[in-house]
């Protein structure tokens, strides 16, 4: 099959829907498919001339309704995007978050293959936010109707679009490369005084930092040898650095945005991860990543976490904003060492279903099957 997968956003900057079309890609070529990515074009056009990489339109900063700043294209002109068609006679076109202004309604409706919908984005349930959607929402359908099959990386995120239409919405999770985490070896001897919270990602406000300090404060205070990582940038990055510091935290090092390399060893150095996002989640990659690497996780309850963190894995989960609550729950999986062993155990096992492999089997299944029905 010949298939272009469309992302909105600028492919080469982080990302979690960056990451899963990179990875579909990859995927999909090594089984023996033609497969490129459509992606707004850079300011600087950087990425541009790499293989497997089409460039349309004009990438723009633009805040979104979950207080991220992603680059999207605007300005693709229809000849531009008819030229691409024409060229590549694409089987299938894959669309990811195709509510995204502009790029894939744009080249919806110039398509003559198959179109898959893929929607990634849990919207947040606030005044703001809702407002926004009744704006984007008329927008959203006038795509749906190209659309041939939908796909959703979650119930949370298929919520919004299953308002939308009376179409089935597969659920195909999001994935990672398992043979890229190796569990560390945490022994016994390595449960001494000294422990290590980690977090991992973007540093804004609905990833629920500022809950995080509080309850590493008082949790510090009970054990002297805690530490805090926070890697990743974001646009809340000096004021959480001045908070931390309003807040005299002992042992908290902002790493900032770290290689694949180097993120690989803070998952193994660490003792506990930490996401305690409080809205705006859809899935959870880097739980599967905590969880891949052995490393025993708490986290927000909020609906796309606790898709994730099912079974056991429900006992990782917390009201950031309850600090009483969250304390607990951090020394209980931080210093009890018969249920972290416990936790570990079922983790490893757990994220098996979501090696990219496994996930790719699904996208193909559904690409097929779109193709058999136009047939």
């Amino acid at each position: 099959m010949k298939i272009g997968l469309v992302c909105p956003y600028n492919i080469a900057n982080p990302g979690g829907v960056q990451e899963i079309v990179i990875a579909l890609r990859k995927d999909l070529v090594a089984r023996g498919h033609q497969a490129v990515i459509i992606t707004p074009r850079p300011r600087d056009s950087s990425g541009c001339d790499m293989e497997g990489i089409i460039c349309l339109g004009n990438g723009v900063d633009l805040r979104s309704p979950l207080h991220t700043t992603p680059q999207i294209s605007i300005g693709a002109e229809t000849d531009e995007i008819d030229e691409m068609l024409r060229k590549e006679k694409f089987d299938i076109l894959h669309f990811h978050e195709p509510w995204v202004p502009q790029i894939s309604r744009q080249i919806l409706r110039l398509s003559t293959c198959v179109n898959i919908a893929t929607f990634h984005a849990k919207v947040p349930e606030t005044l703001m936010s809702r407002s926004v959607i009744r704006m984007v929402t008329p927008y959203t359908k006038s795509v749906l109707k190209y659309l041939h099959e939908l796909t959703a990386v979650s119930d949370a995120a298929a919520e919004y679009v299953r308002g939308l239409t009376d179409h089935t919405v597969k659920i195909i999770p999001n994935g990672i490369d398992l043979s890229e985490y190796r569990p560390a070896t945490r022994s016994k001897s390595y449960a001494g005084v000294k422990k290590t919270i980690l977090y991992i990602g973007r540093l804004e406000e609905r990833k629920g930092l500022k809950y995080l300090f509080r309850a590493y404060k008082d949790l510090s205070e009970k054990h002297p040898g805690l530490s805090l990582k926070i890697v990743g940038d974001g646009l809340d990055r000096e004021k959480l650095e001045a908070l931390a510091a309003r807040m005299e935290l002992k042992n908290c090092e902002f790493k900032g945005r770290v290689t694949d390399k180097d993120k690989l060893k803070c998952l193994n150095d660490a003792d506990l991860f930490c996401s305690p996002a409080v809205f705006g989640e859809s899935f959870g990659i880097v739980l599967l990543e905590a969880m891949a690497s052995g490393l025993v996780t708490v986290a927000g309850r909020n609906s796309g976490y606790s898709s994730v963190l099912k079974d056991l894995g429900a006992i990782s989960l917390v009201d950031p904003k309850n600090t009483e609550e969250f304390v607990q729950r951090l020394e209980l999986l931080l210093y009890q060492e018969d249920l972290r062993r416990l936790w570990r155990t079922w983790g490893l096992k757990y994220v098996k279903q979501f090696d990219y492999k496994q996930v790719v089997d699904q996208y193909e299944r559904v690409y097929v099957d779109a193709l058999s029905k136009k047939h």
